[in-house]
């Protein structure tokens, strides 16, 4: 989600600053930048690439791609029943220490799909809550993905894998977004920005991946299954069969 810029990240890795040298001269020392692994990218960046071309309108003829990346893993999430590892724009209330997602009440590894006036209605029932809910207190937070370590369990910190959030040309940072985020996933680490440039989206075929096929072993096939739901057309080469 977009807002007033708060220290994106540049394209080069951030620096820090260490120790004095015996010469009297600052030593820096390049911090590296938390990445995808593999499958994950490949899945995002297909998504990214494919909104970015064809995104969703709006009523007004705006150009929706954070929303058409949004719809489209949740359109992938329903499909594998709430079982998919992207869990798209999930609201936490960041009044909880760990952050807390809503969850919906018989599907745990389901969002709660929140209604106009949910506010006023759902978020008093917790006492223990700021009262009364006041919209651009940080009291809640909705990261573009929330990628988790076993699909079959809520996307609580538990088992959050990274955070990710996506972010097209002209998008910026809202106040406090980072810092919050962190406090969702519990370790920067996990915290990963996307950029459109980091995708390649100009390549006639996605990269290829460096680990043998016979290793990825059944995660090929999910991992075409998945490429086909995000990006509506079938994996280049092919879904090997296992």
């Amino acid at each position: 989600m977009t807002g007033p810029a708060n220290g994106p990240p540049s394209g080069k890795p951030p620096l820090a600053v260490g120790d004095m040298s015996p010469g009297g001269s600052t030593t820096v020392v390049r911090i590296n930048k938390p990445r995808l692994d593999y499958a994950d990218k490949k899945v995002l960046c297909s998504a990214m690439c494919q909104c970015q071309t064809q995104p969703n309108i709006g009523k007004d003829g705006r150009s929706l791609k954070q929303e058409c990346v949004s719809s489209r893993l949740k359109a992938l999430d329903t499909a594998l029943g709430h079982t998919s590892p992207y869990k798209a724009e999930y609201t936490y209330d960041m009044t909880k220490r760990p952050p807390e997602p809503f969850l919906d009440k018989v599907i745990e590894t389901k969002g709660r799909d929140l209604w106009p006036g949910w506010t006023k209605t759902l978020w008093p029932k917790d006492p223990t809550r700021p009262q009364p809910y006041k919209a651009g207190r940080g009291y809640t937070r909705r990261p573009d993905v929330v990628i988790v370590k076993d699909p079959a369990r809520p996307p609580t910190q538990d088992n959050i894998k990274q955070v990710v959030e996506m972010k097209f040309p002209g998008d910026t940072y809202g106040a406090g977004q980072l810092v919050d985020y962190r406090l969702i996933a519990g370790d920067q680490q996990k915290l990963v920005p996307l950029e459109l440039w980091d995708c390649d989206c100009n390549k006639t075929e996605p990269e290829k991946s460096k680990i043998p096929v016979e290793q990825l072993g059944p995660a090929a096939a999910i991992l075409g299954i998945i490429y086909t739901a995000v990006t509506k057309r079938p994996p280049p080469g092919g879904v090997p069969a296992y």
